[in-house]
């Protein structure tokens, strides 16, 4: 490795690494602190890690003269599958299913119509050419799974609602990047029914290669006990990315390949899952801390002044029009009620992937690529200013909250191999019906016990009377034959209270609960 000042070139010291070191751990420091000041504010980080990344720039404070679009594409690439990992390793199955057809429209049909109409309006209403402006609306067309996921799920919101535009958003990546990749070629324009075609073909090789990564790596990881737990996180998030790339490398859909895997196995009931998606969490926040601030230096502040404008007709189309006319088409069939339809079409967020899309033509060397770029990045930034804060108060005045649900328990399974059993890990969070229920009352099969309570950070070993709260930590053992059943009923009582057996949410709901 050598580094580059002035136009020559000198051997990298460990002088060098050492101050390259406290600059990278000084604004990891900042984007952490930024992310508290973006919950309290409601800002999505996006924006502050994009400031960041401006202020160490060439026209800020920096002067780090970057220009290197092919590295950005690269870097933002495998950011974008760790971004995708982590969410569907978030995602519930109980809450996609039911969401999975309407996301499949709008991640197909719902792209088609967004690039249609925002093409037309930035061919018509800014003047730019036709390849240009369809580059422009199929870049935009792409919700961004790092700002729906790290936005929306602050915000109590009916799981339909979130399971569909999380879906989407996992899903519509690989149509976009079709479109983007042949909208940037040199050369006439296939015609649209080879799109179709590829398109087809590339998702459903993507999803058969996920689905089938994601099963067996979630069977592996059930079947062979690894010496150490924290090596659990890390084959799952190896597995998930060698989906990605098996995905890749098979010409189909990476990044829906990804998805789908990390889908199945966060669904799966792996051991030491709490600390899995802990992990996956920490990689997810890096990935896009270093998205956009690397995406902030590629952008030439000074270079933006012409192209607000068109940016901002550009994005009023896609906003008002586009985006609207998308999810009205396509969830027509679902007959899914207007406020929903009304909350789904303002919260079609943009983030740093049509950015990162936005450097394909600038790779190909389309011609007015930069401007092409400088447009994306200015309608990214003030359109997520604007929808990111106000989806609150625009899912309040739609009344679309959802209301007093019960928060479901963590459960950390550890595998005791010897013993033929299992450890549970029980955490008791903020609004679970388990707060008051007494240890003989959650009626655990037999073959099971609670053995230790951790409270205020004080441990102790439970009577049968002992009454659990909120915030207490169990530690329950359970012997293989009934690991299942044991969960199933606590998670039953976390949702139903002393009362679950009677309520319908007992051992046997619990158990197709989680079966789902």
């Amino acid at each position: 490795m050598r580094a580059v000042r002035q136009g020559r070139e000198r051997p990298l010291t460990v002088h060098h690494l050492n101050q390259l070191l406290l600059v990278c751990s000084l604004v990891l420091l900042i984007a952490v602190a930024a992310v508290r000041i973006s919950s309290r504010s409601g800002l999505p980080s996006l924006l502050v890690y994009l400031a960041i990344g401006i202020a160490m720039g060439q026209d800020g404070i920096g002067d780090i003269k970057f220009d290197n679009a092919e590295l950005v594409q690269v870097i933002g690439y495998g950011a974008l599958v760790v971004i995708l990992a982590e969410g569907g390793l978030g995602t519930k199955w109980k809450e996609a299913k039911p969401a999975l057809p309407a996301a499949s429209a709008l991640a197909l049909a719902g792209v088609a119509v967004s690039v249609g109409v925002t093409a037309t309006g930035a061919h018509y209403l800014t003047g730019l050419e036709w390849r240009q402006a369809l580059i422009i609306g199929a870049v935009v067309s792409s919700t961004d799974a790092a700002a729906v996921f790290s936005v929306l799920r602050r915000i109590p919101l009916p799981k339909r609602i979130t399971g569909t535009l999380e879906a989407e958003s996992g899903f519509n990546d690989a149509p976009v990047v079709i479109l983007v990749v042949a909208f940037s070629t040199a050369g006439p324009i296939a015609h649209w029914y080879v799109l179709l075609g590829e398109i087809a073909l590339e998702l459903a090789i993507g999803a058969a290669i996920g689905l089938a990564v994601g099963w067996l790596g979630a069977w592996g990881l059930k079947h062979v006990a690894l010496p150490a737990s924290g090596l659990y996180p890390i084959a799952v998030m190896s597995i998930a990315i060698a989906a990605y790339a098996a995905g890749a490398m098979a010409h189909g859909s990476g990044f829906l390949a990804v998805y789908l895997a990390s889908m199945v196995m966060g669904n799966a009931r792996l051991p030491h899952w709490p600390a899995t998606r802990g992990f996956a969490d920490g990689l997810g926040w890096l990935a896009q801390i270093g998205m956009f601030v690397l995406l902030g230096l590629l952008v030439t502040p000074h270079e933006l002044g012409d192209d607000i404008l068109p940016a901002l007709v550009i994005g009023l189309v896609l906003t008002m029009v586009a985006r609207p006319l998308s999810v009205v088409l396509c969830l027509v069939p679902f007959r899914v009620p207007w406020q929903e339809q009304a909350l789904m079409s303002w919260a079609g967020l943009r983030g740093a992937v049509p950015i990162i899309l936005a450097t394909i033509p600038m790779v190909q060397g389309v011609a007015g690529s930069h401007r092409i770029f400088n447009i994306v990045f200015v309608l990214v930034v003030v359109y997520t200013l604007v929808q990111g804060p106000t989806l609150p108060w625009l899912a309040r005045k739609l009344r679309l909250g959802k209301g007093d649900e019960a928060a479901d328990l963590g459960i950390e399974s550890a595998p005791l191999e010897r013993l033929r059993g299992h450890l549970l890990s029980v955490t008791i969070p903020e609004g679970s019906r388990m707060h008051g229920v007494e240890v003989n009352e959650l009626r655990l099969p037999t073959g099971a016990a609670v053995t230790l309570v951790v409270r205020d950070g004080t441990s102790f070993v439970p009577l049968p009377t002992t009454g659990l709260r909120r915030g207490d930590e169990l530690l329950v053992v359970a012997t293989d034959p009934v690991r299942d059943a044991a969960e199933a009923r606590l998670r039953a009582v976390g949702h139903g209270g002393k009362l679950a057996g009677w309520l319908g949410t007992g051992q046997a709901e619990g158990a197709r609960r989680n079966r789902r």
